[in-house]
């Protein structure tokens, strides 16, 4: 598109952009500095406290919002010692950790081939491009009875569950890594000689692995929403299991510090795999 001439055939000069768009409050992209973002995301986390502090405030009988529904802060806090003694909360959190590593492992056996196959070739691709559809659409709750026919109620059962709800995430997103690779780097290997074979292996792969470790970054942080699922049904020493427990017989409090450690672990395995990530593939901070 060429751009438009003066009268004297000389280029319009460019307009600069409104001072408008340059000041104020809230501006478009603008950077800020680390300590601003720090009290920014702050702000919203204090004003759901001070809601949380003037609902439960008072007596139980004079409160918005009854105990049995929303203890609160300070009774949630002061709960916690019996969660971590007497109902052994790192014991629980334990068994739903491995729960999960199982089941994403036993994902990633089938869902990584698959996804790089299908990101390779086309006519792969085409095959499963059905199951995987229908896999995007399906709720994965659907999937509990499911998995309850086929493996009971025992171990396996959540096992198996775990590894189908992390299949059907794993599966597009390996798919899309490899599908990103600019077909340049597939011509230069071709004229260098190099087999289907050794193109999958030293360039797609390659290539794609830090895209692929984001995907299993992902897919591993959602594994915590999945566990609860699985855990919901047939519960023994894990944290659906005192979820459970507390919703039917109490105590209420020991649900909101399930959940708030639940969100620590979850946030502590995904700078492991962040640091982990940094360390295999430094070129990749460095280029954003």
């Amino acid at each position: 598109m060429t751009t438009p001439a003066t009268a004297n055939g000389s280029p319009p000069a460019r307009r600069e952009p409104q001072a408008s768009v340059q000041t104020g409050i809230l501006r478009i992209r603008e950077e800020i500095p680390a300590w601003q973002g720090w009290l920014l995301g702050m702000l919203p986390v204090a004003l759901l406290l001070l809601v949380w502090v003037l609902a439960t405030a008072g007596k139980p009988e004079e409160r918005v919002i009854s105990p049995t529904i929303l203890p609160s802060p300070s009774e949630v806090l002061l709960s916690f010692h019996d969660l971590w003694f007497e109902r052994h909360l790192t014991r629980n959190l334990g068994v739903s950790l491995r729960r999960v590593v199982e089941g994403f492992l036993a994902a990633l056996a089938v869902s990584f081939p698959l996804g790089l196959l299908m990101g390779s070739f086309t006519k792969v691709k085409a095959a499963f491009a059905p199951l995987t559809t229908f896999g995007a659409y399906l709720p994965i709750p659907t999937l509990l009875p499911l998995t309850l026919s086929l493996f009971g109620i025992d171990e396996m059962q959540k096992v198996a569950f775990l590894a189908l709800a992390f299949s059907i995430y794993l599966v597009p997103l390996f798919v899309a890594a490899v599908d990103a690779v600019d077909d340049t780097y597939l011509k230069t290997a071709y004229t260098l000689g190099a087999t289907k074979g050794q193109a999958v292996r030293h360039v797609l792969l390659p290539i794609s692995w830090p895209d692929i470790w984001q995907a299993m970054r992902l897919g591993f942080g959602v594994g915590w929403s999945y566990i609860l699922l699985a855990e919901m049904v047939a519960a023994e020493d894990d944290v659906g299991w005192i979820i459970i427990t507390s919703q039917r017989v109490g105590p209420r409090e020991h649900i909101y510090l399930v959940l708030v450690f639940i969100v620590v672990v979850a946030f502590l395995t995904d700078q492991v795999w962040a640091a982990a990530g940094r360390w295999l593939f430094p070129y990749r901070g460095a280029k954003r």
